[in-house]
């Protein structure tokens, strides 16, 4: 028997990458909702902070600190969730581990983690979700995605690689749960740039802060999204916000123009005017929230700038309606630029 809070199915959801960025907003988000919230993280300061948002909004939490890219640990947790929580209903993927740098300065060990972690992962989460959904026949797959799954941008090329091996692996299972006629759901969601901490403590080598792509949105909107989509996990994937939408269709529509455009753009974008400091931190390996580290919790140093948009979350469930849109302008901008090239010839 499902339980109700305030008229709504209280379910059982995990989150990995709970303890900072998307990940802790998207946990407040489920929590504010009645669910019961399992916390899949590294940091454990991130994970008991966030444990206690739960528990302060009327909801249960189970914080469970686990390598994501270790399968058996990934394993081990889903099995616990199920004796202290109940059956999972919502799994949620969002974590993520990245470099910040042209590719040839970044080493071979740091691609492979940051593919163990933010792709295989998923995979993980993704496998240890099925082995239960599957045999009930319920149950809906969020995967966080980026706009980056489908455009690269310079300097962010273990990333990109990254989410775009999620967003075929995504494909991929959909194809497979509708050949089987499954009633368990995956759905990705592409997100804008947003204000998390991840640009304090990533690997970076660039000479400057790292800082996300403008306009820059607050995590909380894509916990809303990620929220939405767990509610309509029938939809293949979900775009959050404008830019998002303009930069997959532009790329669909002229891609060699936005490879030269980012290559114009996509340094002095991705970096503030501060140097980077030479004891800068880095949680490729090492969490930065555990023992002696701090909770970093779900915003970075953008707050001046980020926006709290409401329009987003219109934006993820009115997908159609931004392609067409989106479209027309991308549209647009390729005949601008054509125009401009013949008038200089």
């Amino acid at each position: 028997m499902v339980e109700k809070k305030h008229g709504a199915a209280r379910r059982v959801v995990v989150v990995t990458g709970a303890s900072a960025g998307v990940g802790r907003a998207a946990v407040r988000a489920f929590a504010a909702r009645g669910d019961a919230v399992a916390l899949l993280a590294r940091g454990e300061r991130g994970l008991t902070a966030a444990a206690e948002e739960v528990r302060a909004a009327g909801g249960r939490a189970l914080p469970l600190a686990v390598d994501v890219s270790d399968p058996e640990a990934v394993e081990r947790a889903a099995e616990r969730i199920e004796v202290e929580l109940g059956p999972i209903e919502v799994w949620v993927n969002a974590a993520f581990s990245t470099v910040f740098a042209p590719v040839r300065d970044i080493r071979p060990e740091e691609f492979r983690r940051t593919t163990e972690v933010t792709y295989l992962g998923f995979v993980h989460g993704t496998q240890a979700a099925l082995r239960r959904m599957l045999p009930r026949d319920r149950g809906t797959i969020v995967q966080v995605g980026s706009a980056l799954a489908y455009r690269g941008v310079p300097l962010q090329a273990a990333y990109c690689a990254a989410k775009h091996a999620i967003q075929g692996f995504h494909e991929s299972l959909r194809c497979e749960l509708l050949h089987d006629g499954s009633r368990v759901r995956t759905t990705m969601v592409q997100l804008p740039g947003l204000n998390t901490p991840q640009f304090d403590w990533v690997l970076s080598r660039l000479p400057r802060h790292p800082r996300p792509v403008p306009p820059v949105y607050q995590p909380e909107t894509a916990a809303r999204a990620i929220v939405h989509a767990a509610e309509h996990g029938r939809r293949r994937e979900h775009w959050v916000g404008m830019s998002t939408a303009l930069t997959l269709l532009a790329n669909k529509i002229a891609p060699g123009l936005l490879d030269r455009y980012l290559g114009r753009t996509g340094y002095a974008s991705q970096q503030t005017g501060q140097p980077t400091a030479p004891d800068r931190p880095s949680n490729l390996w090492e969490p930065l929230d555990g023992p002696g580290g701090q909770d970093r919790g779900a915003h970075g140093g953008f707050d001046e700038e980020a926006q709290h948009a409401g329009g987003q979350l219109w934006a993820s469930q009115h997908h159609g309606l931004l392609a067409m849109a989106g479209a027309a302008a991308a549209g647009g901008a390729v005949l601008g630029a054509a125009a401009a090239r013949r008038a200089r010839n």
